[in-house]
Formats: structure tokens, C-alpha cells, sequence
């Protein structure tokens, strides 16, 4: 198919700025969905093996579920988006799917019903990653795309460092009670309605259209390096169990739930500081080696948390965490950018769907395992961390991306 000229070289004019608008609105549609999830989520571990008496066991499976609902609809959605050339269409409707979903919370606080909205709300995120994620890359230019995703999660992680700090002034003020809680989750509802509203101004960024491809098609279509990829992904996602495990190993330690909502803002904050950091050293260095550094990195935690007995360990855990999953978010979606120019969306919901479908499997595992000692969850990741960073080095250095 002969190629349109690169988006690379038609983005990123901003008025002498490197970096394009859209990258900063978007983000700030992300920041505010975020306020909104992660004060639920700061608490929800919690919460649901506390107040409405789930067990640990069950918390690893709606987690993990949940996280195959968040991938479920990324194939469709990327191959839809680049099927049809479109971005924004794809992203309200997810975006907003993710609003409808906290409506549950208001009326009902089972754990049946937390599980639920844990996994329906997944879902709108699976939707609209791809063509947000596409949207972002085809702005952003080549020399500074690591900096651009650094910068749009930054200002996403930044909502999730509110969250949490909205959801622990309302438990210090009114206590950690069922009407706080409900409170909590009505507060929550009102950010995420902005970022809908906010979207819906933005102007359509369309993509190009392949629009005779199948979804297998699509498929088939799609780099031998991008899939030699996708199989270190793969490898690795089976050791990256849902974050609740870490809140509940900080809780085993002696932090309290008030505590430990602190813990997820001292989180995010780390990564908001790293990311955009982490993004210019990937545009300067090559991404492989930033992947990697990602791998090495959620190993050392792995190892840490196995170890941890006192407080400060847990806190500068917590930290690299941060730093970590500052590499993960960002940074493998600007590589799969780089590698595969053609079809982004795609290739991004591919990425999704398979990691996703395989956080599954090692929340669901980690839940099982969990009674047999923390130790040993944290052990097996930090193995499986080991083995994706070998088939990754051994699939092939980045060197130069194809454009």
C-alpha cells in the first residue's frame, strides 16, 4: 500500500513548541477521569475485604477480571479506530461508558455490586485507549514522542494523586463509616463527567483509513517485531498482579487504611515526577533500553516486597513502584508507536488485549497463592520479570524504529 507522508512530519506545530496541544488537553481529560477512579480505587481493596466482607481470594478474581475487561475491547476499538480513521468518536464513547458505570456505586455498595462496577467500568477504558493512545502519537513528534506520552500520564497520574487525597481528607473528617463511603462515591462521580464534557470540545483528530481490512487482517498486518514484542509482554504479565496486592502487603506491615491511601498518592506522585523524565531520557537513549529498565525495575520491587518488614521499606517500594509503572504506561505505548507507524491503534489494542487477558491469570494467581504467604507471589513475579527481560533482549535490539 503506498504511504501517506508520516504523521511524524505533519504534527507537533504548536507555535515553536515541540509539544502539541492535544497532548496537554488530552491529558487533562485523563487528569480529571482519574480524580474521579482512583479515589474509588484508592480505597476499594479496603473497602471490599473490610466493609463489605470479601475475601482476598475474591478481590483476585474480580480484579483480575476486571483487568480482562479493561483489555476486552482493545483489539476491536484500535482495529475500529484505524479501520475507520477515527479517534475522538471512539474515545467518548469509552470515556463516557466509564462515567454511566460509577452510577453504580451510588446506589448500591455489595460486594456484588463493587465487583460489577469494577468490571463495567474496565470496559470504557479498554474502549478508549487505542484511539486515544493513536490520537496522542500522531501529534506528537518523532524526536520528542517519549516526552509527549511522559507528559499526558503525568498529568494523568497527577488526578490520581488528587483521588487519593480527596478520599483521605473525607475519611479524616467523617470517618472510615458506610455514609462516608457513599459520600466518597458520589464526590467522584462529578470529575468524570467533566472529562466527557471536556472531550466532546476537543477537535477530531482523524488518523488514515485502512478501511478494506478485516480484523484478522489487521492482524496479520502487523510487524514481525512488533509481535517478537508482544511475546517478553506476555512472559511479563503473568507476574503483574493487580496494585490492591501491594496496598494489602503495606496493611500486613502495620500501615493503617488511612495509611495506606497515603501510600497510593505517594505512588502516583512518583510517577509523575518520572514520567516525563523517563520519556525525554527514552527519546535520547532508545526505547529498548527504557522497556528494559522497566522490567529490571518491577523485578527489584518484587524482590523488595518479598523482603519488607518495616515501614520505610514499604514507602521507597512505593517509590520505585512509581517509577516503574511511569516505564509501563507510557513508555511501551511510545514504542509500539515508534515500531508500528501504520496501524497504531491496532497495534496498541493488540497490546492490550493479550497483557490484559494475561493480568488475569496472575491476579487470579496471586489472590490463590496469597494465603501461603505474601513471599511468594512477590518471588514469582520477580522470576517471571527475569525470563521477560531475557526473551526481550534476545528478540532483538531497537536500534533505529522503522518509520
Amino acid at each position: 500500500m503506498r504511504r501517506r507522508p508520516s504523521a511524524d512530519r505533519r504534527s507537533g506545530e504548536s507555535g515553536g513548541s515541540p509539544i502539541h496541544p492535544d497532548v496537554i488537553k488530552l491529558g487533562m481529560v485523563s487528569l480529571l477521569t482519574d480524580v474521579s477512579s482512583e479515589m474509588i480505587f484508592s480505597v476499594f481493596a479496603i473497602f471490599f475485604t473490610t466493609v463489605a466482607g470479601g475475601s482476598a481470594a475474591l478481590l483476585g478474581v474480580i480484579e483480575g477480571v476486571a483487568d480482562l475487561s479493561s483489555c476486552s475491547l482493545d483489539y476491536l476499538s484500535g482495529w475500529w479506530s484505524d479501520r475507520t480513521g477515527r479517534r475522538k468518536p471512539l474515545a467518548v464513547v469509552g470515556y463516557g461508558f466509564s462515567t454511566l458505570a460509577k452510577t453504580i456505586l451510588l446506589v448500591a455498595s455489595s460486594s456484588a455490586a463493587l465487583g460489577a462496577f469494577r468490571v463495567i467500568e474496565r470496559l470504557g477504558k479498554s474502549f478508549r485507549g487505542p484511539p486515544r493512545d493513536a490520537w496522542l502519537a500522531s501529534v506528537a513528534q518523532r524526536q520528542v514522542r517519549g516526552l509527549s506520552f511522559g507528559i499526558h500520564k503525568a498529568l494523568d497520574k497527577s488526578g490520581a494523586i488528587l483521588g487519593p487525597l480527596l478520599a483521605y481528607g473525607l475519611l479524616t473528617v467523617l470517618g472510615a463509616t458506610a455514609s462516608t463511603y457513599r459520600a466518597l462515591f458520589r464526590i467522584a462521580f462529578v470529575p468524570a463527567l467533566l472529562a466527557v464534557v471536556l472531550l466532546m470540545l476537543l477537535r477530531e483528530r482523524a488518523g488514515e483509513r485502512h478501511t478494506h481490512e478485516h480484523p484478522l487482517a489487521a492482524w496479520k498486518a502487523l510487524s514481525s517485531r512488533f509481535r517478537r514484542y508482544l511475546v517478553a509482554a506476555g512472559i511479563f504479565s503473568l507476574g503483574y498482579f493487580s496494585f490492591g496486592f501491594l496496598l494489602l502487603r503495606a496493611y500486613d506491615v502495620g500501615f493503617s487504611i488511612r495509611e495506606t491511601v497515603l501510600l497510593y498518592a505517594l505512588f502516583n506522585a512518583a510517577f509523575v515526577i518520572a514520567a516525563p523524565l523517563v520519556g525525554r531520557l527514552g527519546d535520547r537513549i532508545g526505547r529498548t533500553k527504557i522497556v528494559l529498565l522497566g522490567y529490571v525495575c518491577y523485578l527489584l520491587m518484587c524482590l523488595g516486597f518479598a523482603a519488607a518488614s518495616v515501614r520505610w521499606e514499604i514507602i521507597a517500594l512505593f517509590i520505585l513502584y512509581g517509577i516503574f509503572f511511569s516505564i509501563d504506561e507510557a513508555q511501551s505505548r511510545a514504542f509500539i508507536a515508534d515500531i508500528e507507524p501504520e496501524r497504531r491503534a491496532t497495534a496498541v489494542g493488540a497490546y492490550n488485549f493479550v497483557t490484559g487477558g494475561l493480568y488475569l491469570l496472575a491476579s487470579i494467581i496471586a489472590g490463590a497463592l496469597w494465603a501461603s504467604g505474601p513471599g511468594t507471589v512477590f518471588m514469582l513475579a520477580a522470576a517471571l520479570s527475569a525470563i521477560a527481560a531475557v526473551v526481550f533482549l534476545w528478540s532483538g535490539r531497537e536500534g533505529h524504529p522503522d518509520s
